[in-house]
């Protein structure tokens, strides 16, 4: 029988936030309108989520490091999520690096850039594709940005500077990913959310599969499998495995990880339960294998420069 992976988690995407300073633009539109986006309503989670509340909320799943995504601070206030974190008590783990949000196609791009890189714990930057021509479903301000020349010099700088680039899109976008992680074959991508399969019907699980099929043949692409609740609310196992299953057939352990995306993913499952799912269906792979999927491939991608977990902890459950 497959030994059970229970040594040390590092979650690679989840986001902080302080609402009383009024830098994330979604969030106060969301409590002054009450709208809703392709998560629902977001009202449980319009309110402060800091360090301690991620603590509480991880608790029982031996989280040792996280990687802290932007979480849609103003463009208009550039580089202060990025001190504000560093101004955290991160002592924890929590938050041990950042992927930042620089607009790549701005005219301070280059400047923004070069300012996040000389943070040493600014290893990526995310600045979201994800286009969609429903309102409540879309993040990005236009559609056409991958092919943007302007966009992809911004692109090219983050690669000379050594920054991983978080790629958030929809399945119907994968077609133009695919040119773009082919014309940049020096840039580590990361595909968020498993490639979020957003539309359900038939044909939709079908367009995800072959675009994430596709983007997968690319070996400077690892995804990252994380709320997926956020497309399936009345989620079970069942419903959820097929997509964490082809998520590894299409990447493989060594290029995917397991993300809570908290407190976002709270709006449809509790910590525990994301993390039930994930060991669930990772329970018939090897151990190096779960290994990779809780801990290793973040810790690569992310340069978070923590000691290999190989052989802590096995033993304790088969």
């Amino acid at each position: 029988m497959t030994e059970r992976y229970d040594g040390p988690v590092i979650d690679p995407h989840h986001h902080l936030w302080d609402l009383k300073l009024q830098r994330h633009p979604w969030l106060q539109k969301a409590r002054t309108s009450g709208e809703e986006m392709v998560f629902g309503s977001l009202a449980p989670i319009l309110r402060d989520y800091g360090i301690d509340d991620y603590r509480a909320d991880a608790a029982r799943q031996n989280v040792v490091a996280t990687v802290h995504v932007e979480a849609g601070w103003s463009v208009a206030y550039p580089l202060e999520e990025s001190r504000w974190l560093d101004g955290l008590d991160r002592s924890s783990g929590v938050a041990r690096r950042y992927v930042a949000r620089v607009p790549l196609d701005g005219p301070d791009a280059r400047r923004l850039l070069e300012a996040e890189a000389e943070n040493p714990n600014v290893v990526g930057i995310r600045d979201i594709l994800s286009w969609h021509p429903d309102a409540a479903k879309r993040f990005a301000p236009r559609p056409d940005r991958m092919g943007d020349p302007a966009w992809r010099a911004g692109l090219a700088h983050a690669t000379q500077l050594g920054l991983v680039f978080d790629l958030m899109l929809y399945p119907w976008q994968m077609v133009e990913a695919l040119d773009l992680v082919q014309a940049f074959p020096e840039t580590l991508f990361v595909l968020n959310h498993g490639g979020s399969p957003a539309d359900r019907t038939k044909d939709g699980i079908a367009l995800w599969h072959r675009g994430l099929r596709a983007l997968g043949g690319a070996p400077n692409v690892r995804v990252k499998i994380s709320d997926l609740v956020a497309y399936d609310h009345a989620w079970t196992l069942e419903s959820l495995r097929p997509v964490i299953e082809h998520c590894l057939d299409c990447f493989g352990p060594e290029r995917s990880m397991f993300a809570s995306d908290f407190p976002v993913a709270g709006l449809h499952a509790s910590f525990d339960e994301v993390y039930q799912v994930f060991r669930a269906v990772a329970s018939r792979l090897s151990y190096d294998e779960q290994r990779a999927l809780f801990f290793a491939t973040a810790n690569d991608t992310y340069r978070l420069g923590l000691a290999d977990p190989a052989g802590i902890g096995r033993g304790r459950h088969v």
